[in-house]
């Protein structure tokens, strides 16, 4: 039986590069309409998937259940713990946001969907997860430990074997 709070571990590149283009979607929509209340659209979203990846989260169902299965071309798989760690950048982006908005108004809570709309595009159409890259950044300097991951720490299965080097 599949753990409530589980987050999966590997994760379909498909499926994170839908969920990506969800939130791009949402938070353009957000943007140009001025519906601010999106933003607990969000929040809601990036909260469940930090605690359960796609278990609670409705575009995380579709992204795994729906779009995932149909978009072979970017099948991949990838360590999952780096993905929750870009999910949590996303939820405290989201929820600064919110407080912002809640605070200061929409005018100033549209401005931090900005970086939100970039790194979500940058998963989406390229496939470059920044708060992924942030995670491999922290592993080097020894913050992240290397047994949170040891997917990301070992690298020779995604890379292959370094051989002799060339002189």
């Amino acid at each position: 039986m599949k753990r409530l709070f589980a987050f999966p571990d590997p994760v379909n590149e498909a499926a994170a590069r839908t969920v990506a283009l969800g939130v791009v979607s949402v938070s353009l929509l957000a943007l140009v309409t001025g519906w601010a209340w999106l933003l607990g659209v969000l929040l809601y979203g990036f909260v469940a998937r930090v605690l359960t990846g796609p278990t609670l989260s409705p575009l995380g169902q579709f992204a795994t259940r729906v779009a995932a299965p149909h978009l072979t071309r970017w099948t991949r798989y990838s360590p999952g713990p780096p993905k929750r760690f870009a999910q949590g950048i996303g939820l405290a982006v989201t929820l600064s946001a919110t407080l912002t908005w809640q605070l200061a108004g929409w005018s100033d809570a549209r401005w931090l969907l900005l970086p939100l709309v970039g790194a979500a595009s940058l998963e989406a159409f390229a496939g470059y997860c920044v708060g992924c890259a942030m995670f491999r950044g922290l592993m080097r300097v020894g913050v992240v430990p290397a047994s949170v991951c040891a997917a990301c720490a070992d690298l020779s299965d995604r890379y292959g074997r370094v051989g002799a080097v060339a002189d």
